[in-house]
């Protein structure tokens, strides 16, 4: 059993939602490289993605499987923007308050973070996401995390290239 305790483990438990705690190295590591160490599909390990509005405003956080990239046309098209773009790991970390690798939905609730999650979650019963910190990582429900983060589905993932694959897995 996990010894670590944050404000996201803290939540789940004073909601009673069912989760499991997976301790990990606390070096960033990406989405492929947490299946790999955990023993699962690359595509039940969500991460991520801080991603900015053109024109400002509180900026997005697109969760989507380790086998993709956020397809930012697709992301703006669905919220109705005209462009969308990724900032730097420095910026994201600034804008969020945490660590790239760290970076969660559910350590930013009431933050005024819009969250979008991919539409192949709904295909699954539990995933995993980051825990609110580097080296934790967190099996959920995906309704449960859907009510908790207050997320909308869309078809916002498209699948890496070959090329990407490694550039993916340095992603927060």
């Amino acid at each position: 059993m996990a010894t670590i305790t944050n404000n996201v483990i803290r939540l789940l438990k004073a909601r009673k939602i069912p989760f499991e705690v997976f301790e990990l190295p606390s070096q960033k590591l990406g989405a492929l490289e947490t299946a790999r160490r955990l023993g699962v599909l690359p595509e039940r390990v969500f991460k991520t993605i801080v991603v900015v509005r053109e024109r400002g405003g509180k900026p997005i956080l697109a969760v989507v499987p380790g086998t993709c990239a956020v397809d930012l046309k697709a992301l703006a098209s669905f919220l109705g923007e005209k462009r969308l773009h990724l900032p730097t790991q420095r910026e994201a970390e600034q804008l969020t308050g945490l660590q790239a690798g760290g970076i969660s939905a559910l350590a930013l609730l009431n933050r005024g973070f819009q969250v979008v999650v991919d539409e192949s979650a709904l295909c699954e019963t539990t995933f995993h996401v980051s825990g609110g910190q580097r080296g934790l990582n967190i099996r959920l429900p995906v309704q449960a995390f859907l009510a908790l983060t207050n997320a909308r589905t869309a078809a916002i993932g498209r699948p890496l290239a070959e090329d990407e694959v490694a550039e993916a897995d340095a992603e927060f």
